[in-house]
């Protein structure tokens, strides 16, 4: 059994992560860390697990568990791995952004890889460390991968992306708030998301030529979980040979569906799964991509990476279904 430790418990992709290697026939957690709640069962911060798991939060860590996963606010992994040291062989994924550019990859001698499974799959499974993509950069690059790795990105990508409240974290704010975020819709970061760095980094490994704009929008959606990406840009081919081309690039990788029909979110939610639509009008192609932001988009691609660097199966764990209604 992989012996697992969590950091940074209480919050929405900790307690996803929880769900999820809760049932994993290969994982069984050794301790989830939590300095505000610890002490306390993790039904305190995850009312759903109530009667499902006898645990508690703890305040102290076992260094020698064999994978550690960060789920710490963005930009607090590295404070936190300067002040806690974990055996030579622990592996560590990191769910938070500190690591996930090329200029971040180095830290006291640890080399993280970037943890896109559809991407990077070998380098994964040889890796000790990871970081785990962040949500929207899931969906977009998942979006447009097969058309970079046949150098088919010729000019700007328009890019609107739609996330539930989740993705925002557990942490209250003003545009989280119900009130404010009921009946409502905003967008935010428009043009400079963070996630645009991930983004093109991954574009530029396949299509190294590519020097035009992904034109990002982000959106805030009066719904809790999931995200909805719509891209458009110019391509002179067919729809059959784009359609072949994504259905190529994708035919071993397990949780991506490619389809010509259109998708809603709910087919997604609750999954590992990330389904692409694809569409053609004149010259624009429009790829359509959903994803759960906290299980694909956070938790369940970590556990997926888990998989694979351990020499599973990378669906083991990850069987799970979406609700239709």
């Amino acid at each position: 059994m992989i012996k697992v430790g969590i950091i940074g418990g209480s919050g929405y992709t900790a307690g996803e992560l929880i769900r999820i290697l809760m049932f994993h026939p290969n994982a069984k957690l050794d301790f989830v860390y939590s300095t505000t709640n610890a002490g306390k069962p993790l039904s305190i911060a995850h009312h759903d697990l109530m009667g499902d798991i006898e645990m508690n939060f703890t305040d102290t860590v076992n260094p020698n568990v064999d994978v550690v996963f960060l789920c710490l606010g963005h930009g607090k992994s590295i404070s936190f791995l300067e002040i806690n040291s974990f055996s030579d062989t622990t592996k560590i994924i990191d769910l938070g952004n500190d690591f996930r550019l090329i200029k971040d990859k180095e830290f006291n001698g640890k080399s993280f890889v970037y943890g896109l499974p559809e991407l990077n799959k070998s380098s994964i499974k040889k890796a000790q460390y990871i970081a785990n993509p962040g949500c929207f950069a899931t969906a977009i690059q998942l979006a447009l991968l097969p058309l970079a790795a046949n150098g088919n990105l010729n000019t700007d990508v328009h890019i609107n992306a739609t996330t539930g409240s989740t993705g925002a974290g557990v942490s209250p704010s003003e545009t989280t708030h119900f009130s404010w975020r009921s009946n409502n819709m905003s967008h935010y970061k428009a043009f400079d998301h963070q996630h645009l760095g991930e983004i093109n980094q991954s574009i530029n490994q396949l299509q190294a030529n590519y020097t035009d704009e992904l034109i990002f929008v982000p959106n805030r959606g009066d719904f809790a979980r999931g995200i909805f990406a719509t891209l458009y840009t110019s391509s002179d081919e067919s729809l059959e040979d784009i359609v072949a081309k994504y259905e190529t690039y994708y035919k071993d990788q397990p949780f991506v569906t490619v389809t010509t029909t259109n998708i809603n979110m709910k087919q997604v939610v609750q999954t590992n799964k990330c389904i692409i639509s694809l569409m053609k009008k004149g010259n624009r192609i429009l790829i359509t991509s959903i994803i759960d932001n906290l299980v694909k988009g956070a938790s369940g691609q970590a556990v997926q990476n888990m998989n694979l660097m351990f020499g599973l199966e990378e669906t083991t764990g990850l069987h799970l279904k979406p609700s239709g209604f």
